[in-house]
């Protein structure tokens, strides 16, 4: 997955959108400057040095730090009307200074990220180390309202109307289906990876471990059973459990005959999230149960799968 992650960091979707009309330059960032009719400033971009200061030709040195585009491309139009009569100045950010992103939840580095420049969704989880196994099936973005509105359908002003929030699916981007859902980020935005809902099959089967709910908040046993890959030959299918927790340590037991589920001689049951399928062997004990239990919540000894 990080692979993955890394993958589309690298790649460019869509064009850059530009930076809010409120967005502050400050030093290190770097602007592209056309003039019409004037040739002299060239192509290349100036970077504000740490002073706060560009070096145009023709116009000379210009402080641009603490200004908004609008105001320098402003302050440039007045120091060129010695060379045209009514200058028309257009200035963009080709490179932003380093700027703090938040990036949160299941993540292999999560904290506050100083990027450099314009990056990509992708590449600033890739820049926190990349998802972790039981990263969830969604991103959240949260921005503050002087960078605009995230650029996605879906997105909406929360409550005090100081931010935009969006919602992403992981499973899109990376399957690539909706490609346009790896937008740029911007300065001080807040990403949110949330851990996976799992139910958890363990025991005498082929491929034990804790599986992700995707957009489902449930799925039936025998489901389950055929993530994990089906029995051992050494289960005792008819002393399968099923441990529910119960929102506190405890958890409820129920007993399932997993051969009579698999034969149709008894409804399927449903399991949500955080709920453990116990598959004994013939001659496993009920202490088993408490022990695989105890590894589920140190997070020990068993793997995380996506579907």
């Amino acid at each position: 997955m990080k692979l993955l992650l890394l993958l589309f960091g690298a790649m460019a979707f869509g064009q850059t959108p530009a930076p809010a009309p409120s967005y502050v330059l400050g030093p290190d960032d770097q602007v592209a400057i056309h003039v019409l009719d004037l040739d002299e400033i060239g192509d290349s971009p100036f970077r504000i040095d740490m002073r706060g200061y560009i070096n145009v030709p023709l116009a000379g040195r210009l402080h641009a730090a603490g200004l908004t585009v609008e105001q320098l491309e402003t302050a440039l139009a007045s120091r060129l009307k010695e060379f045209l009569q009514t200058p028309v100045v257009t200035i963009s950010v080709s490179e932003f200074r380093l700027q703090p992103v938040s990036v949160l939840g299941a993540v292999n580095t999560p904290g506050i990220h100083q990027v450099r420049g314009r990056k990509t969704l992708f590449e600033v989880i890739a820049e926190a180390g990349g998802l972790k196994n039981d990263a969830g099936n969604s991103i959240k973005i949260t921005r503050h309202k002087e960078f605009g509105a995230i650029p996605l359908p879906a997105a909406t002003a929360d409550s005090s109307g100081e931010f935009s929030v969006a919602e992403v699916s992981l499973k899109s981007i990376m399957e690539a289906r909706n490609p346009q859902e790896n937008i740029q980020i911007q300065p001080n935005d807040v990403i949110s990876v949330p851990r996976a809902e799992l139910v958890y099959v363990i025991g005498a089967v082929k491929r034990a471990g804790g599986f992700v709910l995707s957009e489902r908040e449930h799925i039936s046993v025998l489901q389950a059973l055929a993530m994990a890959e089906g029995l051992d030959r050494t289960a005792a299918p008819a002393n399968a459990k099923i441990l529910h927790s119960t929102g506190s340590a405890n958890r409820t037991e129920t007993t399932v005959d997993l051969k009579r589920v698999l034969g149709g001689k008894t409804n399927d049951l449903s399991l949500v999230a955080n709920d453990i399928l116990f598959v004994p062997t013939s001659a496993a004990k009920n202490i088993a149960v408490r022990t695989l239990e105890a590894a589920i919540s140190v997070g020990t000894g068993l793997a995380i799968y996506h579907r």
